[in-house]
């Protein structure tokens, strides 16, 4: 059993595949709820206490996921984790990096973080570290290839990709019967075409990380309510996010 102190564990390293220590001299932004352990003085804040300093704050212009993220400064070893999922560090040298939103954990404050025009991925440009989560070890591809989209990470480089249909696979008999009953298309009827130069991360699996496990127990309930109890619930969410906010 290997026990760890501030003076074995590394510095900007993974500790295993599962959890990344970040050497933290300088702010960082992180992702609420990744802190597994820290060594040190380290002080936790949330971005932007008002919409003035979300719209001000140079290193943060993604609105939709400012309340995601807090400002880590101080010094110590922060350790990073995400349900068992595999972490990686990306060092951005004058470049920029798209990476599903919720799979970023971190970023250095020189780095400048906005929303991607492909809904669900944020875009970071600059020079400094990201890091990232996946569901298994991430592979790299150069374009042009085609993906699919659950198995997308991101890109770094690339022109923004574009959705391709294969319409002789969704006009075939099951897979109409599949949309017409709503079936959400895999990636056979649909792809993501990447083209041009850079380079593609996927990850291991086609699924997507995990929702948080209340969310999920949630979502398989919705269908049971009816139209009172859904309004209860959505006046019980604008009160939790308007909560958040302050």
């Amino acid at each position: 059993m290997t026990v760890y102190t501030p003076m074995s564990l590394p510095k900007n390293e993974n500790l295993n595949r599962f959890a990344f220590v970040i050497d933290v001299h300088d702010e960082m932004f992180i992702r609420k709820g990744k802190m597994i352990a820290y060594y040190g003085q380290l002080k936790f804040d949330s971005v932007g206490a008002s919409l003035l300093d979300i719209l001000v704050k140079e290193a943060f212009n993604a609105p939709l996921h400012v309340q995601d993220f807090v400002v880590v400064q101080g010094s110590g070893q922060l350790l990073l984790g995400d349900n068992g999922n595999d972490l990686a560090c990306y060092d951005i040298d004058d470049a920029n990096l798209t990476v599903r939103a919720k799979n970023v954990l971190a970023f250095s404050k020189n780095v400048v973080c906005r929303e991607s025009v492909m809904p669900g991925f944020l875009t970071l440009l600059g020079t400094g570290k990201v890091i990232a989560a996946s569901n298994g070890p991430v592979h790299f591809m150069e374009p042009p290839c085609r993906v699919d989209p659950q198995a997308i990470l991101g890109w770094a480089d690339c022109p923004c990709p574009a959705v391709r249909y294969d319409y002789n696979h969704i006009t075939s008999a099951l897979n109409a019967v599949g949309v017409m009953t709503g079936i959400t298309l895999s990636g056979e009827e649909t792809q993501i075409d990447f083209t041009g130069k850079g380079t593609v991360l996927i990850q291991s699996s086609e699924q997507a990380l995990s929702d948080h496990p209340t969310l999920s127990q949630i979502l398989t309930q919705l269908p049971g309510l009816g139209s009172l109890e859904l309004g209860k619930l959505n006046t019980a969410i604008a009160q939790q996010i308007a909560a958040q906010r302050r």
